[in-house]
C-alpha cells in the first residue's frame, strides 16, 4: 500500500501545479520570484526565526511530556534543519521524520521520539484549523457560506480525536496532557500569525493593495492548503492561492505570484537549516538531549 500511496502523494501536487501553469502560464511564477526584494527577505527571515523558536518550544513541551529530554537550543537547530528539508525534498515531511529519528537515536527511543514529532505537528495543525475556522466565520471570504458546516465538521473531528486518544497508549496521552495545552496552543497561535503576516508581506510585495481585512482570510485558506502533500512545498499552495484570489476578483495570476513570492521568502528564512545540516555532517548530530532548564 505504501508503494502505491507514495507516487500518488507526489503526483497529485505535481498535477495541481501543472494545471495552474497550464491555465495562467509561467509569467506569474517568474513575476513572483522577481518581486521578492531585500526588505521582504529580511522580514521573512526575522518572522521565520520567531516562528521556528515557537515551533521548537512546542516540540520540547510535547517531548518532555512524553518523558524525553530535549533542550530548547538543540530543538531550534533541529527544527531549522527540518524546515529546510521539508521545503527542498518531495512530500513535505522528510525533515520531520529526520528530526524524530535523530532525536530518538540520541535518547535511545526512536519510536517515542517519532510520536513526539507527530503529536507536536498534529497539535499545531489543530490550532491552525481552529483559528482559520474562527476567522472565516466572521470575515468575508470565498467559503463564508459554508463555514457553519465546516465548523460543525471541525467540532466532530475534534471529538473523534479525543475519543481515539483516550484509547491509545499512555505516553501519547501524557504528551497531550491538559497542563501542556496552553503552551502548545500559544506557540501554535504565534506560528500561524507569523505565517499569515509573511503571506501578507508576500502579497504586498507582488503589488496586491487589498486591505488586510480582505487578505487575512485568503492567507489563512492558502496556509491551510499548505498542510497537504507537496513537491518541495509546491503544488497545493499555488493552486489554492490562485483560486482564492480569483474568487474575490484579485486575479489568479496575482494569486500564483503571491504564492511563489511566499515560497521564495520561506525558503530563504529556512536557509539556516542548511548550515545546521552541513554542520551535522561534519561533526556530531545536532540534536542532543538536555535538561529542562531551557523551557
Amino acid at each position: 500500500m505504501k508503494t502505491i500511496l507514495r507516487p500518488v502523494r507526489l503526483a497529485l501536487p505535481a498535477a495541481t501545479l501543472a494545471v495552474v501553469v497550464w491555465r495562467i502560464g509561467a509569467g506569474p511564477f517568474l513575476a513572483g520570484v522577481r518581486a521578492v526584494d531585500g526588505r521582504a527577505l529580511l522580514a521573512a527571515t526575522t518572522i521565520g526565526f520567531l516562528t521556528t523558536v515557537c515551533c521548537a518550544w512546542r516540540w520540547t513541551v510535547v517531548a518532555r511530556g512524553l518523558g524525553l529530554p530535549l533542550s530548547l537550543p538543540a530543538a531550534v537547530a533541529a527544527y531549522y534543519r527540518s524546515l529546510f528539508l521539508n521545503l527542498t525534498l518531495p512530500g513535505g515531511v522528510a525533515g520531520d521524520v529526520h528530526r524524530g529519528v535523530s532525536h530518538g537515536r540520541q535518547v535511545r527511543d526512536v519510536g517515542r521520539a517519532l510520536r513526539a514529532v507527530v503529536c507536536e505537528r498534529a497539535a499545531g495543525q489543530v490550532v491552525q484549523a481552529v483559528l482559520t475556522v474562527a476567522a472565516l466565520l466572521v470575515l468575508p471570504s470565498p467559503v463564508r457560506s459554508a463555514m457553519p458546516f465546516v465548523a460543525l465538521a471541525v467540532v466532530g473531528a475534534a471529538v473523534g480525536i479525543v475519543l481515539v486518544a483516550r484509547g491509545r497508549r499512555a505516553d501519547i496521552r501524557a504528551g497531550l496532557h491538559l497542563n501542556l495545552i496552553p503552551a502548545v496552543a500559544l506557540a501554535s497561535a504565534v506560528v500561524v500569525l507569523g505565517h499569515a503576516v509573511t503571506f501578507l508581506i508576500a502579497a504586498r510585495t507582488t503589488g496586491v493593495t487589498a486591505p488586510p481585512s480582505q487578505m487575512l482570510p485568503l492567507a489563512l485558506l492558502a496556509l491551510l492548503a499548505m498542510v497537504l502533500p507537496s513537491v518541495a512545498g509546491w503544488g497545493p499552495r499555488e493552486g489554492a492561492t490562485a483560486w482564492v484570489f480569483a474568487s474575490v476578483g484579485l486575479g489568479a495570476d496575482r494569486g500564483a505570484a503571491t504564492a511563489v513570492a511566499y515560497g521564495v521568502m520561506v525558503l530563504a528564512a529556512s536557509l539556516p537549516g542548511a548550515l545546521v545540516l552541513v554542520a551535522g555532517r561534519l561533526s556530531s548530530p545536532v540534536v542532543r538531549h538536555g535538561g529542562t532548564a531551557d523551557a
